[in-house]
């Protein structure tokens, strides 16, 4: 008898089945199938069963399939892929056919197979709590749900409800999803959860319409329709068409989710069944999912498990921040820091400019009550713990200060020397630069080793990363607490050693300076947007310069120049650095912010800048270049980039790089990430394929040392 599913039958004849795996979570691996697979035969062996509870032990359901080992599955392994998800099926195919009721009592987050489990069940009940999520979220990871997620679900809701929740992986609250027709009932706490699942099954008996599934039901109809229905087909045509201007079929996993979706439509739930056991086959040994896997599952977990915090050093718990700039950036982090239950301290130099941080808060904070994400009183709490001040003594007693106004070190050493004794014993200064050297700001502190760069992405409230920057002397401690606070505000924390650019901006820059170089050798502005979107980024490198600031740009390459940082003489792209300038200074092109850049804006419309191509295109050089070229040309300066920034000890770790990549700078999902891309590529290959970019475009395009010794020792970038 296995231990790891818990049988208990009461004496109205109904058998709970609590799920308690071996390990945190309830996994669907080898343990989970021969636990389930022992539990089945007893409940079919039951002669008087009036029904089936289904819970967990744990804090979650189901966590889902295990990773280790579909990672592991090598191309060639579909037919065993296919014989192992069939497998898993027929066991959830065999709780619907039981012949009592079943319910599934969903006490915690029911993701992919934990989902897919509670689907098979007649009847779904889950507790109405914030810890709770339901939904198919496996195309995030290159996949697709496997154990008859895609099947069940658009036979139960239909196709066009279905759509969003199997192509976008969304995931539902429990109400949202009881509304969207995913479960039957929620109770309001966990104590009520088995009585409320026994009480449904005591007024279904055994051989009632409700023990048995609606697919399973002579007549049985999808809801909405199915192929044959005109308008079906046309939300097909029109899903179809929405998810290749998305995905420009760089990511199998949505079509294939779609296509399976479809076959549904078109022929019996058990053939449907095992077409989508012979995609799920096909997509897991593909190179996109294995990429998605192993950075937002398996890195993501090192990144934000803490692989970069020092392990000796105690938690720290930020209660007071102080936050110098109430800007775009400076709002961001007072909301995210209040909404952590964080006491903030905004100061500024007038208390109109403090006071925007505030309003930015209660705005943002509007919207998330607004869709159910917070409440109203927690809202109107965290809005409390934010005080606007001109006054520095405010800032008196601060666990963490963090100074986010604009790029000028004469200003952010002003702040360093007023407001630093404001800090508590043992509190950390922290600079919100994208490009300065934390070392050179550190230069005004009193106590270098209690000083960090916090590098946030905007919109700070919405954007995930926190690049973590460590100066000359920075200590292990001051580290350490900035990782606990990266936590506290529920970012991703990766560790990066202090550089000019650090990584994120001195990676992504070198891709929208290779295309201005690009134009100015005069090359087709749309035709070098059009080549930058097919790789994957959501928008071409022009529009994205444009958001960036051609000014801005330009103002940072400045500042290293003036620092000592950069010499002009060793601008890898002299001809779009001049190119940008002239722009600037010339034509007042200095970014959308600035009234225009390479796109000029207009009625809320979006067009290149007519005068681009009267200025710099040129129709020979244009005919010459062929859109691999293109495409190699704007992808492998980042992916050199992080290269050079690996080799060169600014990244601390091959996780950071990935993940820093993929969730700061953009870099598409298929590859996962700008290092990952090279393993994938293959080292010799990559290695080729850039002599000869260098041969035809420059040195820039040379492969850095650490890939050949890699390839010496016969090692990839893990």
């Amino acid at each position: 008898m296995n231990t790891e599913f818990i049988y208990h039958k009461d004496t109205n004849n109904i058998v709970t089945v609590t799920m308690n795996m071996n390990g945190p979570v309830n996994a669907i691996n080898d343990a989970f199938i021969s636990a389930l697979t022992e539990t089945l035969t007893r409940l079919e062996g039951e002669a008087d069963l009036a029904g089936v509870v289904i819970s967990s032990a744990k804090k979650t359901f189901v966590a889902g399939g295990d990773l280790n080992e579909l990672i592991a599955v090598q191309p060639g392994d579909e037919e065993g892929v296919f014989t192992r998800t069939q497998n898993i099926k027929s066991l959830f195919r065999r709780i619907e056919k039981l012949a009592a009721p079943s319910v599934a009592a969903i006490n915690g987050a029911a993701l992919g197979g934990g989902l897919e489990l509670a689907l098979a069940c007649n009847y779904r009940i889950a507790v109405n709590h914030r810890s709770v999520q339901l939904g198919l979220p496996e195309v995030g990871l290159g996949l697709l749900p496997g154990g008859g997620g895609i099947v069940r679900l658009t036979s139960l809701v239909g196709f066009q409800k279905a759509l969003p929740y199997l192509v976008e992986g969304k995931k539902l609250s429990p109400e949202k999803a009881l509304d969207e027709g995913f479960i039957h009932a929620v109770v309001a706490d966990h104590s009520e959860l088995l009585a409320a699942a026994k009480n449904w099954i005591k007024s279904n008996a055994a051989g009632s319409e409700s023990a048995s599934q609606p697919w399973d039901r002579k007549g049985f109809l999808i809801p909405g329709g199915n192929e044959s229905n005109p308008h079906i087909r046309q939300h097909i045509a029109m899903g179809s068409a929405a998810l290749y201007k998305k995905t420009r079929g760089l990511l199998p996993a949505p079509e294939f989710i779609l296509n399976t979706m479809v076959e549904v439509l078109r022929v019996d739930f058990d053939t449907a069944l095992t077409i989508e056991s012979r995609q799920f086959s096909q997509l897991v040994t593909r190179p996109e999912a294995k990429n998605m896997i192993n950075a937002f599952f398996f890195q993501m977990k090192q990144v934000s498990g803490g692989k970069s915090r020092p392990e000796t050093e105690e938690k720290y718990i930020v209660k007071k921040l102080g936050v110098l700039g109430g800007g775009m950036m400076g709002q961001g982090i007072a909301m995210v820091a209040a909404q952590a239950g964080i006491e903030v301290v905004v100061k500024d130099v007038s208390i109109e400019s403090a006071t925007k941080a505030k309003a930015y808060a209660e705005k943002g904070f509007a919207k998330l009550v607004a869709k159910a994400r917070m409440s109203a009183e927690a809202a109107m709490a965290a809005l409390a713990l934010i005080k606007p001040t001109v006054d520095v003594s405010d800032l008196q007693g601060s666990d963490f200060i963090i100074e986010a106004v604009f790029e000028n070190i004469e200003l952010k050493h002003a702040l360093v020397r007023e407001a630093e004794t404001m800090l508590a014993g043992g509190g950390v200064w922290a600079s919100n630069t994208s490009t300065l050297p934390i070392t050179r700001i550190a230069t005004a502190s009193t106590r270098p080793e209690n000083f960090i760069g916090m590098h946030f992405f905007s919109p700070v409230d919405r954007m995930p990363l926190l690049e973590i920057i460590c100066g000359e002397q920075t200590s292990e401690e001051t580290l350490a607490k900035a990782f606990d606070l990266a936590k506290q505000l529920r970012k991703v924390p990766i560790v990066v050693n202090d550089a000019p650019g650090f990584y994120t901006s001195r990676t992504i820059s070198t891709q929208i300076q290779e295309a201005a170089q690009l134009i100015a050798e005069g090359v087709d502005a749309a035709r070098i947007e059009n080549v930058g979107k097919s790789v994957g980024w959501p928008v071409g490198p022009l529009a994205l310069q444009d958001e960036v600031s051609q000014k801005l740009s330009l103002d940072v390459i400045d500042a290293q120049i003036a620092m000592g940082l950069r010499q002009p003489e060793d601008d890898p792209t002299p001809q779009g650095t001049a190119l940008m300038r002239s722009l600037l200074t010339k034509h007042g092109r200095g970014g959308r912010a600035h009234g225009g850049g390479y796109y000029q804006y207009a009625d809320g419309r979006k067009s290149l800048w007519p005068q681009l191509s009267e200025l710099f295109f040129n129709a020979e050089v244009d005919a010459a270049v062929s859109d691999e070229d293109i495409r190699d040309r704007l992808l492998f300066r980042p992916v050199i980039e992080s290269l050079v920034c690996l080799q060169d000890g600014v990244l601390q770790s091959v996780a950071d790089g990935n993940i820093g990549s993929l969730m700061g700078i953009g870099a598409p999902s298929w590859t996962g990430g700008y290092l990952q891309f090279v393993n994938t590529y293959g080292l010799p290959a990559f290695t080729e394929r850039c002599a000869e970019l260098a041969a035809a475009y420059g040195e820039r395009f040379r492969a850095p040392a650490i890939v050949a010794d890699k390839i010496t020792v016969g090692a990839n970038f893990n």
